[in-house]
This record gives C-alpha cells, sequence and structure tokens, in this order.
C-alpha cells in the first residue's frame, strides 16, 4: 500500500506521477541502487524538474513510513506552490511599488519561516527568496506557523543565493544584510528598492553573500544578549523599511 498524507508521498509510481505533475516538492528521499539500477527513470525526472534530492538507507524510510511498502523512495509535498523571482518583481510593478524582498541564508527552523512570512504580508513586502539546499522549505509547520501567510506571500525557491542577488541587483535593487558590526539599521537609508538579507541561525550570512551585499546594517543592542532570534531581528528590519518608506514618500524607482 503506498500512503499520502499532507506533506509525504512514497512510492515509486506515486512519486513518479508527481514529479511529471509538476506540484511543488521540497525534496525526494530514495534509496540508492546504483549507477545502473532501477531508479534511473527517477533521478531523469528529478533532474529535469531540478528537484532537490538525497540518498538515505533503507532504515530512515522504513522509520519515515511506518514501514509501509515505499520501493525504496519518499517525496515531501509543499504545503503551497512556490513563485519565481520573476513574479515577485511583477508583483512591485503591479502595485506601482518599489521591490520590498526579504532573502534568507538557510534558514533551518520551520517556526522561524513561518514567523517571518507572516511578518512579510503583514508589511506588505512583495516576497521571499530561499535556497533549494540547507534551508527549511514550505512544510506544514511552516504553513502553521504562518497563520495562513503562505497562502498571500511568494516565496521563490533558488539554486543559487548570490547568483540571484547578483541579478536583483541589475535589477535596481540595493541590497542590505543584517548582521552585527554594520552600520545602525535605524540610521541607514533603506528607502528605494531594497533587498533585506538575514542570515542562518547559527552561522549568519554566508561569505559569498555577505560580500555581494551594498552594505552590512545591525540593530542597535543594548542588553546583556548578544543576537536575536533570526525571525524577530528579520521583523525588526522589515518593520523599519516599512517605517521608512511611509515616512520618506518618495517616488517610486523604475527598474
Amino acid at each position: 500500500m503506498n500512503f499520502v498524507n499532507e506533506e509525504i508521498v512514497y512510492g515509486k509510481n506515486p512519486v513518479a506521477e508527481l514529479l511529471k505533475s509538476g506540484k511543488p516538492i521540497n525534496k525526494v528521499l530514495l534509496v540508492s541502487d546504483g549507477p545502473s539500477g532501477k531508479n534511473q527513470d527517477i533521478m531523469a525526472l528529478l533532474h529535469k524538474h531540478n528537484t532537490p534530492y538525497q540518498f538515505v538507507d533503507r532504515q530512515t524510510l522504513d522509520r519515515l513510513t511506518n514501514r509501509e511498502r515505499h520501493q525504496g523512495m519518499l517525496a515531501y509535498v509543499a504545503a503551497s506552490e512556490y513563485a519565481n523571482v520573476e513574479d515577485i518583481l511583477a508583483l512591485a510593478v503591479q502595485r506601482q511599488e518599489d521591490p520590498f524582498i526579504l532573502m534568507l541564508d538557510e534558514i533551518e527552523d520551520p517556526h522561524n519561516l513561518g514567523a517571518l512570512l507572516r511578518t512579510v504580508d503583514a508589511v506588505g513586502a512583495h516576497g521571499v527568496i530561499i535556497p533549494k539546499r540547507r534551508s527549511v522549505a514550505l512544510t506544514g509547520t511552516v504553513a502553521k506557523t504562518s497563520a495562513g501567510a503562505v497562502e498571500h506571500v511568494k516565496v521563490a525557491r533558488v539554486s543559487n543565493l548570490v547568483q540571484t542577488l547578483k541579478d536583483l541587483k541589475k535589477a535596481g535593487c540595493w541590497v542590505s544584510g543584517a548582521e552585527a558590526g554594520g552600520t545602525n539599521a535605524f540610521k541607514a537609508d533603506l528607502t528605494g528598492p531594497r533587498v533585506i538579507v538575514i542570515g542562518s541561525e547559527g552561522k549568519g550570512i554566508s561569505r559569498l553573500l555577505r560580500e555581494n551585499c551594498d552594505e552590512i546594517v545591525s540593530l542597535p543592542m543594548r542588553g546583556q544578549v548578544s543576537s536575536l532570534n533570526a525571525s524577530v531581528a528579520g521583523s525588526v528590519m522589515l518593520y523599519e523599511v516599512l517605517r521608512q518608506r511611509i515616512q520618506s514618500e518618495k517616488p517610486i524607482t523604475k527598474i
């Protein structure tokens, strides 16, 4: 019996049909059967659709499926459709607003992502960009934590954050990375076409991504704690962008 629930699909035929359907998939787990094994058709579909996948042992799939007949593969289905970066920019044009985008560098906690999606919706930002690898995806937990915001916020999942950032800069966006040691965020000019970059919970913004930011901004800290939770820091930054936009009322910059 092949089992389907809110987040997972398993069994070779169900996974193959899911891949062919074009529905959003967070990741596929497979038991390796070697270079000349029976799963080459599945591998071809994974590469065709650029779907993230990972090889695991059979015991892992046994545990995840309660020992149902998984046939060596399992797919995690996204809780919502993914957008692309062009969709996010198009929304800004539609609203006649400067682009306002949040980029997340390897956020792993679904509660942090869900909370940030809720804030993105609240401040009227145009979308969120996350990486396909080493990052939490649109899971059921993310959807629940977002309190429904996942249905209203465009989330683009990209293969290369650095290249995406370069493309956004070419399109006229200014990139502000939020990390310790930068300019006071409350004194920085965060108006205009803006990308806010928030780093992972443990490592912060990766080196290459940091080097491609136009500036590093920091939230002032006056207490004994040296850092903030990623979703808290991201939310404060997003509201500071909104505050400055409301205060400035500058004409939009065409891109």
